[in-house]
């Protein structure tokens, strides 16, 4: 039998392709390459349960799963560099954030006094003043270490008051419980001394026996005073062996006398 030399020559090139096709799909399996799925495909992926953001959240709990996975997917999310400003006071209200990682502070300044009001790790919620009343923010929020973040708009969030109320009585909780606290804050400002407050912030800030890259001027901005007041402070509790102030850090060295000291 003749074979015409086109129709091998024609296998041949098949054949070639064929075996180029399957090699290189055993080069994507092998370096566990997988085609990029698009935005939308990675959302259906996804559900509540593998978003806990939500769910744990005490503002949402309870709320049946296809609604938190509609609110999730209307959500946006952004990974922060340390620095980043999400408001301003007298800003109007956009949204409400949730803090999944990272770490945030809200504070008020004035000319170059800095008020700190709250540092908050996950998860958290902040911006609720620009979701409720007049819809206007009270105060500043700004990253203080690399953080992702997670912004529900008004609208989304208006929309799930309305279906929810019981959402709306926990949002009101949330203002009422932060403008306690600031209350307490105020007060223990106003009356109670300031060795006291000074050792509870730094049993609060301690990881261990030392409390890391914490200056003078951010002590004073957590107590409301004068850096010379906190350093002042500082210097008391070192002199009385309480503590050593080393460099870019704080090492507690007799726990039971500081705790003793911040119930004085």
């Amino acid at each position: 039998m003749v074979i015409d030399c086109d129709v091998i020559e024609t296998w041949k090139s098949r054949a070639k392709c064929v075996i180029s096709i399957t090699l290189a799909r055993s080069v994507v399996k092998n370096n566990g390459v997988t085609p990029r799925k698009t935005r939308k495909q990675a959302r259906q992926d996804q559900s509540p349960s593998e978003a806990p953001s939500l769910p744990t959240v005490a503002l949402f709990q309870g709320l049946p799963s296809a609604s938190l996975q509609t609110l999730w997917e209307l959500s946006k999310v952004q990974d922060c560099r340390e620095g980043h400003v999400f408001f301003g006071p007298g800003e109007a209200g956009h949204a409400l954030f949730l803090l999944e990682e990272g770490r945030v502070e809200t504070f008020r300044t004035s000319g170059e006094k800095k008020l700190i009001i709250a540092e908050l790790t996950p998860p958290a919620l902040f911006g609720e003043m620009g979701c409720v009343g007049r819809c206007i923010y009270h105060c500043s929020a700004q990253t203080i270490a690399p953080s992702r973040v997670r912004a529900v708009s008004r609208t989304n969030l208006q929309n799930l008051l309305e279906e929810f109320p019981i959402v709306t009585r926990r949002l009101l909780d949330l203002v009422s419980e932060r403008f306690v606290r600031v209350l307490l804050d105020l007060e223990s400002t106003s009356f109670k001394h300031l060795i006291p407050r000074l050792a509870k912030l730094l049993l609060g800030k301690s990881g261990g026996d030392y409390i890391h890259n914490m200056t003078h001027q951010e002590i004073a901005q957590h107590l409301r005073v004068y850096h010379e007041s906190a350093t002042a402070a500082l210097g008391e509790l070192k002199k009385a062996g309480i503590i050593e102030v080393e460099r870019k850090r704080i090492r507690i060295v007799h726990l039971k006398r500081l705790e003793r000291a911040a119930r004085e």
